[in-house]
């Protein structure tokens, strides 16, 4: 049997659950999750692979309409990963509409790439809701399939994996087999402290920062990591750090227990707040934080 491996890129609007989806299909937690839009930022690859198989999985971040320079860079993301498809996996949920979607859908069509419509969180409607949502989709865009699933229940993800596999033509391996991303710690690292912030900090801030791993230090037993968190405005530093820095002290505990899980080693971890006056439409800082 011929080996089989090819891309698939994960494209719909935000919080329809692409990066549960990716992380379902790993096994592995490569990206982070909230309730929050934009959560994802950048484009990550998940790697499955078997014996005669390897899925490199492209999460990109939720289609919006960019208002400033950091946005558009997430959606110059979703424009690349159209680039270097296999097949286009159409993420939607229930309660989720085409609205916004158009442009990326047009490019889709026109790509000539086949399309997977998958409708994921099946199990919070009846069968019959289900039946209802493809003729939403198919007005702008041909689909070659439809299947629903729930990834956080893991309802139908081998199923899933199983059909996206006999889209992948026959191919080498482009990865290890034993290899499930190519992002490198730091970034791991750093997204963990930015899901922490979504999550402990309300309005606008955790829309307005961007973390930097600055130190990367490893020995024997324990691990030195220092990050900066970079806020837009001088006064939503004392918002992340808190009365008597209480606030940042927890969110340094909570963030370093999930990268001690992650690394698996104990860990030493010292956050620092920067202020970088409307960083998210500065070209050089863009650059450094990689939406360029």
């Amino acid at each position: 049997m011929a080996h089989q491996a090819g891309f698939v890129t994960i494209i719909g609007r935000p919080n329809v659950g692409k990066s549960t989806l990716m992380n379902a299909l790993v096994g592995e937690k490569l990206s982070i999750i909230t309730h929050k839009a934009q959560t994802t930022r950048h484009r990550i690859f998940g790697i499955v692979s078997g014996e005669n198989f390897q899925v490199v999985l492209s999460d990109t971040p939720g289609v919006i309409k960019p208002h400033y320079g950091m946005q558009s860079g997430m959606m110059r993301f979703v424009n690349r990963a159209l680039e270097d498809a296999d097949l286009f996996l159409l993420l939607t949920d229930p309660f989720d509409k085409p609205e916004g979607m158009a442009t990326v859908l047009h490019d889709v069509r026109n790509s000539g790439i086949p399309v997977m419509l998958v409708i994921n969180k099946m199990d919070l409607v009846k069968p019959e809701e289900i039946e209802k949502i493809p003729e939403r989709w198919q007005k702008l865009v041909q689909v070659n399939e439809v299947l629903a699933i729930s990834a956080l229940q893991q309802t139908n993800m081998e199923l899933l994996l199983e059909r996206l596999i006999a889209y992948m033509p026959a191919s080498p391996a482009f990865y290890p087999k034993d290899q499930i991303t190519d992002q490198p710690e730091r970034y791991f690292v750093s997204e963990i402290i930015r899901e922490k912030i979504l999550l402990q900090y309300k309005q606008e801030v955790p829309y307005s920062i961007e973390v930097m791993v600055e130190g990367f230090q490893e020995e024997e037993e324990l691990i030195r990591i220092l990050a900066n968190i970079y806020v837009n405005k001088k006064s939503q530093k004392p918002i992340l750090l808190g009365k008597g820095g209480q606030a940042i002290k927890k969110l340094g505990t909570a963030a370093r227990e999930d990268v001690e899980t992650f690394l698996g080693k104990q860990v030493y971890l010292e956050l620092q707040v920067k202020i970088r006056p409307d960083w998210r439409d500065d070209p050089t800082y863009l650059k450094r934080f990689g939406y360029k």
